[in-house]
Order: structure tokens, then C-alpha cells, then sequence
């Protein structure tokens, strides 16, 4: 049975339904298992802001300072995974809240400047297929631990291809736009290398989509295919891609 590692943005949770929505066309397809693996960037914003942090971002990765880690941690972990969850079961699955450590990743420092945003590296055995043999779906928020025991916030786009080439699993990246967008806000159907680093050039793919594309082409290569970038707002476009359609925009290697 075919393995899917499912991105979805931070902010499906921000809207009505949009979680339930997915997970029911999930629960629909039973010819394949999923992970999913979630950011919370807009919680985690208003979570700090009512602690009375500063929000800062460096090329589209959030800065996270220890004292920060307590609130990063809680609303990512906490209250953004267990919030999938209600959905999850809402719509009749049975998940399982992980971080990336139960995952079988295990975090370094990104770099001195960014606090502790983490990189993601093997090293601890996963638990998820095994929980996948026993039909539950791993819900794996992007909060690290390293070899230290300290907290890392990892970008979750980075922590769900990481994942993927763990299980050699297909990949998609669910965000709030249809597709990448060209210079004139019109979708792009694919790209590849010397595209992407034009676009970036051009400053038309900036700030976390930039993140995203990056991350994505990075997956393309290691996985030796194509990844997508589709919305989450169309939950039919999930059973297009798992059956084989070109929805989005599909980065090639």
C-alpha cells in the first residue's frame, strides 16, 4: 500500500471545517495510508503576541529564541496538533499526536542566528509504521528534540520531506494558494531547478513559499520524483493527485 506524507499549513486550522473537510476525503481512500505532518505559524504568532513576544522571520523561518520555546512549543505541539486531532476523529480516524522525535528525526541547530531553529536529521527509529500496520494516522507537529534534549522548531516543510524520504513515500505540500504563482499571480503547473532559482532571482517566489519550493525540489531529488504544492481549500484535489492527476504545481527533480 502506497505511503503519502500530507504537509498542511498552519492555517487550515484558522478555517471552519477546512481540517474535518480533508480528513473525510482521507478516510475515503482506502488504497493508501497517510501521514501528516502540520505547521501552526499563525497560533504560534498570536500565542507570542499574547506573551508579549516579538515575531521575527529570516528568509522565511521563524526566529525562535529559548525563552521563546515554551509558547512555540505549546501551540504547535499542544493545542495546533490536538486540534487535528478533534478533526481526525471527527471524520473516523483513529490518530496519534508524535513530534519529530517519535517520528525519527533528530534535530541540530540550523544556525546561531535563528535561535533554535532545527535541521532535521535520522537518528532514533520511527514509530510509524508500525502505526500504520495497526491503522492509526500519525499527526507529527514540527517541534524537534536533539541529541542535547533541547527543543527545536523546525520549518514544517523541511520536517515532512525529511519524513518522507524516511518512509519512501510520496510527498504533497498542501498550502493556502492554488499553486505557485508567476509574476502576474497565474498558477504554474511545474517547475523545475533552473526555474525556480529564476523566480527566486526575480523575487516573484519569496519569503515562505520560497521556503516551500525549495524544500519541495529538495524532496523531488532525494525521492527521484515529482512533488506537489496544491491547496488544502480544494480537498477534491487530493483524490486527483492520488489517482495519478496533475493538480497544483508538480516540482521536478
Amino acid at each position: 500500500m502506497q505511503t503519502w506524507v500530507i504537509k498542511l499549513g498552519g492555517a487550515v486550522l484558522n478555517t471552519e471545517n477546512a481540517a474535518k473537510a480533508l480528513f473525510e476525503v482521507l478516510a475515503s481512500q482506502t488504497q493508501a495510508q497517510f501521514v501528516i505532518v502540520h505547521g501552526g505559524g499563525a497560533l504560534v504568532d498570536s500565542w507570542l503576541k499574547e506573551a508579549g513576544f516579538a515575531s521575527a522571520k529570516h528568509q522565511g523561518l521563524r526566529i525562535s529564541p529559548k525563552e521563546q520555546m515554551p509558547y512555540i512549543v505549546g501551540a504547535l505541539a499542544g493545542c495546533a496538533n490536538k486540534q487535528l486531532m478533534s478533526q481526525a476523529i471527527i471524520a473516523g480516524h483513529k490518530p496519534v499526536g508524535l513530534s519529530l522525535y517519535e517520528a525519527g528525526i533528530i534535530s541540530s541547530q540550523k544556525l546561531k542566528a535563528l535561535g533554535q531553529v532545527g535541521q532535521c536529521d535520522s537518528g532514533v527509529q520511527s514509530v510509524i509504521p508500525e502505526l500504520l500496520k495497526l491503522g492509526r494516522l500519525p499527526l507529527v507537529s514540527s517541534i524537534a528534540f536533539g541529541d542535547d534534549g533541547l527543543w527545536y522548531n523546525v520549518n514544517a516543510d523541511e520536517a515532512a520531506a525529511a519524513i518522507a524520504k524516511e518512509l519512501d513515500a510520496e510527498i504533497i505540500f498542501m498550502t493556502d494558494v492554488v499553486a505557485v504563482l508567476d509574476a502576474n499571480k497565474q498558477p504554474l503547473h511545474q517547475l523545475d531547478t533552473n526555474q525556480i532559482n529564476t523566480l527566486i532571482a526575480e523575487g516573484v517566489i519569496w519569503g515562505g513559499m520560497e521556503v516551500k519550493v525549495k524544500t519541495s525540489l529538495l524532496a523531488a531529488q532525494h525521492l527521484r520524483r515529482g512533488v506537489y504544492i496544491s491547496s488544502w481549500q480544494k480537498p477534491e484535489n487530493l483524490v486527483a493527485l492520488l489517482a495519478g492527476e496533475h493538480v497544483g504545481t508538480k516540482i521536478t527533480p
